[in-house]
């Protein structure tokens, strides 16, 4: 039975999926760069946040804040940012997913927790 470590490895799972399933279901699949990245993006999302739910690896939680962070300035980077919907759940995804990545990195005293050794001193 997988027990997670972090939960916020498996909400960073579902914030995925719903990256990859985006163009779709906000109807910008017509919109070559916003679904190219949505598709690269939200795969390599979910590898990376199953890779943390059954092995937790610091590297696999900086990869998901690289992750959100490339969500956020995506729109932008790639000329996307005039599609409202796609820009919105882009960046607003990315906020999240990089939160949830440095939560995890700040609290987790063996993928680093500086929150903690700060605190301490």
């Amino acid at each position: 039975m997988l027990r997670l470590k972090h939960w916020q490895d498996g909400v960073n799972a579902v914030l995925a999926a719903w990256v990859l399933l985006s163009p779709w279901a906000l109807g910008f699949d017509g919109e070559r760069a916003a679904t190219w990245n949505a598709l690269a993006a939200g795969a390599a999302l979910l590898a990376v946040a199953l890779g943390a739910m059954f092995v937790p690896k610091a590297w696999e939680n900086w990869a998901e804040a690289a992750l959100g962070l490339w969500l956020v300035i995506s729109p932008w980077v790639l000329g996307f940012a005039g599609l409202r919907d796609a820009m919105l759940s882009t960046a607003l995804t990315g906020v999240v997913v990089l939160a949830l990545a440095a939560w995890t990195l700040a609290t987790d005293k063996d993928l680093g927790g500086w929150w903690r050794r700060e605190a301490a001193h």
